[in-house]
């Protein structure tokens, strides 16, 4: 009985010790992280009121800390044993309230998850965030974030825009691929900032405050800011990832 006994334990010890072997296979061995804008347009409006930031919505091939990448239109994967340092999702608003903050323009701005009492609250949609390799050569970084402006209490959608951008990788390995990521998101990222303050009047609203609800309501006046991604085929108006 006890030899019996032994020999069920040595064999629960070699499952558990397989287990761990695969779990280390399977975990990521680099991360890698994107950087916040600090460089803004010297004219951008100072306001006096206060933002939180929501974590964009994503799919859920999106919403992972894997870095994705696309073989074709139809197909997604990820690079194997990198990550990036938190979802991406999570990664992405850490990244605009940093902006936010490095403009030294505005009031106040946090994660909506903390309960600031905000005055608007940002909605951003994380549509691209991949590495697309089926137009031959190295890989294209794509990134577009959709995002609605909601003025609070009220909740009423005040602006709603899209901002995209793509950067052709400098080689086809990740830390090369990750410049890429950053570089676009940055961009992306740049522009959104700049729209969220020039959108609201420059003061805190209050009952008087007036907004064009009409305009805001009208697909035609939503603003589309894309650039630099191909357009069929033709790849020649994407830039290559700066030199680092």
């Amino acid at each position: 009985m006890n030899l019996r006994w032994a020999m069920v334990a040595i064999a629960a010890a070699m499952l558990l010790s397989g287990c761990q072997l695969i779990q280390a296979a399977e975990e990521p061995t680099d991360l890698y992280q994107v950087t916040p804008k600090s460089t803004f347009d010297p004219d951008l409006p100072s306001v006096r009121w206060q933002l939180a930031v929501e974590v964009p919505a994503a799919a859920a091939n999106l919403n992972t800390g894997r870095i994705a990448l696309a073989q074709s239109p139809t197909s997604f994967d990820y690079y194997a044993k990198t990550a990036w340092t938190d979802r991406a999702p999570l990664m992405v608003q850490t990244r605009i309230v940093d902006s936010f903050e490095n403009t030294r323009k505005i009031l106040a701005v946090a994660r909506e998850s903390i309960g600031l009492r905000a005055n608007y609250v940002l909605q951003p949609d994380l549509r691209n965030f991949e590495a697309m390799y089926f137009y031959g050569g190295t890989p294209i970084v794509h990134v577009r974030i959709v995002a609605k402006l909601v003025q609070m209490p009220e909740r009423q959608i005040i602006g709603e825009a899209t901002f995209e951008r793509c950067v052709r990788a400098r080689a086809d390995k990740v830390p090369k691929i990750v410049e890429a990521f950053d570089q676009a998101l940055g961009s992306v990222i740049k522009r959104l900032v700049a729209w969220t303050l020039r959108t609201p009047p420059p003061k805190a609203p209050t009952e008087s405050t007036y907004y064009d609800i009409d305009k805001y309501r009208n697909p035609a006046n939503m603003v589309i800011d894309s650039a630099n991604c191909p357009v069929g085929n033709d790849t020649s108006m994407v830039p290559l990832a700066d030199e680092s």
